[in-house]
């Protein structure tokens, strides 16, 4: 019997225009109506997840930042964080800056978070768009939200970092993965999100131990839930750990081919013919 369900967003629960299709929304909230607790599991920071989750009016606290923060979108109460020390955030940035990558380090766990940076490359049109797409959805707070900073090494004493983030073509991405993990695998978590059609990915820098899964399992504890009671849906690398984790591990139509064509995960429709709803369905309801 699934008693948590942890839901990724991009690429799974959101459409390809980014919006909750009605009938994942009727499906989440039969489940809710049914008993089951229902989050979200996110690679996006907290201030870009709580949108979604106040549509949804989900009850649970939300884990983003890929498992860094667990923190309420209603009442902004946090749960868990896990803070990146200072001094592996000034080594983040010094290898980044060999490979002319640009670095959105992301701050404040007490609050609903901001994002700083102090650089976009020219070729890094994702990146533009995320800027302009985070000042829009913030509105009135967009300066809040995510801050142009002359010198990123300027604030990271004063400021506590949740996530270091890049994003580029895949091969950059790859090669500037491979070096941050021979050099800081000890000291953080270091994930990728890879798009290989539009050849765009992200890297992610978290404090050790940080992943989708841990903090799925952390809110499993907290609620005396077991594995084998816990479902997960997602569609890529990051949602691997979570996967591993659940009891009842979905993959979307559309997921990475590496999750695909793993034994282990059951397959559902993609993201834009509503498989969340698909899943819950069979899995949830179908053992009913």
């Amino acid at each position: 019997m699934i008693r948590l369900l942890g839901l990724d967003l991009d690429g799974t629960l959101l459409d390809s225009s980014g919006c909750i299709s009605e009938a994942n929304k009727r499906a989440i909230r039969r489940a809710e109506e049914e008993g089951v607790k229902v989050t979200i599991c996110t690679g996006r920071r907290f201030r870009d997840a709580q949108p979604v989750a106040l549509e949804l009016e989900l009850d649970l606290p939300i884990i983003s930042h890929n498992g860094a923060l667990i923190k309420s979108a209603a009442t902004l109460e946090t749960f868990d964080a896990a803070i990146l020390p200072a001094e592996t955030v000034r080594q983040v940035i010094y290898i980044a800056r060999d490979f002319d990558a640009d670095a959105l380090v992301s701050t404040d766990p007490c609050g609903k978070g901001t994002l700083f940076y102090e650089s976009i490359s020219e070729e890094n049109i994702p990146l533009k768009k995320y800027i302009a797409w985070a000042s829009r959805l913030h509105g009135e707070q967009a300066r809040e939200s995510v801050q142009y900073v002359e010198d990123l090494e300027s604030i990271i004493d004063e400021k506590q970092t949740i996530h270091i983030t890049f994003s580029g073509t895949c091969d950059k991405m790859k090669r500037l993965q491979e070096v941050l993990v021979a050099e800081l695998s000890s000291e953080a978590s270091i994930l990728a999100t890879v798009y290989p059609t539009p050849d765009f990915a992200l890297i992610d820098v978290l404090p050790p131990a940080s992943s989708k899964g841990a903090g799925l399992e952390k809110l499993a504890k907290m609620f005396g839930i077991s594995r084998d009671e816990v479902m997960a849906i997602g569609d890529n690398l990051n949602d691997f750990e979570m996967l591993e984790f659940a009891g009842t591990p979905v993959v979307m139509a559309n997921a990475s081919r590496e999750l695909i064509e793993d034994g282990r995960f059951h397959c559902t429709l993609s993201n834009d013919e509503d498989g969340v709803a698909l899943a819950i369905e069979k899995f949830i309801f179908g053992d009913r």
